[in-house]
């Protein structure tokens, strides 16, 4: 049997028992739970089951992540979502970069879900597309794009650029889906954003058949707006999304 990675320190998966309402998190490509940790706790101290996956492949090392597909990414998160789901009542989703276009995954395959929330999400990057026909086995760090200088993103240090390659792959998927999504969502999205164009969150607001819609902007933030200056704010409004629609659908 291969030997198990080692798990970087912060990275390790997040679950916290609570009530009967679940809140499914997932971090963004290259990235980590650290990233996530500061909603996922606050979730958890109101009360919320609370389930943070670690993406197969990532908190260890690029080599690690190389040898992952988008669909081992999907398992990861459907397994949290199971898991949750043997607790709970009602779930909803949660995700960063990445993670956001995960959750949109998640809400289109499981219409049990009672709500969305895409942080920074991915749909489109042109910017990734070149890279994959790069002989280079990895290109430059992506993570830690971050306005505040204090703080900094637990993230790899190097892409694979075959898992760019994946990352297109799921990006194409998850758009083409995105008509078959009717839960509420809430999208946020940072004015500047040096990751993902911040007219993704625009398009995927366009894109869904959600009756409750709305988009929130991040004006102080970069792409981990969820370690950023608007950690708060997204905490309080996310906060303020469960107790709404965990009470109108309850």
């Amino acid at each position: 049997m291969a030997e198990q990675p080692i798990i970087l320190k912060g990275a390790e998966e997040i679950r916290f028992e609570g009530n009967e309402v679940g809140i499914l998190i997932s971090h963004g490509f290259t990235g980590t739970n650290q990233s996530m940790r500061p909603l996922a706790e606050a979730y958890a101290k109101e009360g919320y089951t609370v389930c943070a996956p670690r993406l197969k492949g990532h908190g260890t090392t690029p080599e690690d992540m190389e040898t992952t597909s988008y669909e081992d990414w999907i398992k990861s998160v459907e397994d949290g979502y199971h898991w949750l789901k043997n607790r709970c009542d009602m779930i909803f989703v949660v995700g960063l970069s990445m993670g956001g276009t995960l959750a949109l995954h998640i809400a289109k395959k499981f219409p049990d879900i009672k709500g969305v929330i895409p942080i920074n999400a991915a749909i489109k990057i042109p910017a990734m597309e070149g890279t994959v026909a790069m002989e280079e086995r990895f290109i430059d760090a992506i993570g830690s794009d971050i306005k505040n200088p204090e703080v900094e993103e637990l993230a790899y240090e190097r892409t694979p650029v075959r898992s760019v390659n994946q990352l297109l792959t799921l990006m194409t998927q998850v758009e083409e889906g995105m008509s078959d999504i009717h839960c509420p969502i809430l999208i946020f999205v940072s004015d500047e954003d040096h990751v993902v164009p911040p007219h993704n969150s625009e398009m995927i607001f366009d894109s869904v058949f959600s009756e409750h819609k709305e988009i929130v902007h991040l004006e102080n933030s970069y792409h981990v707006a969820t370690l950023d200056h608007d950690q708060d704010l997204i905490i309080e409004r996310s906060l303020e999304f469960f107790e709404m629609y965990a009470k109108t659908m309850g």
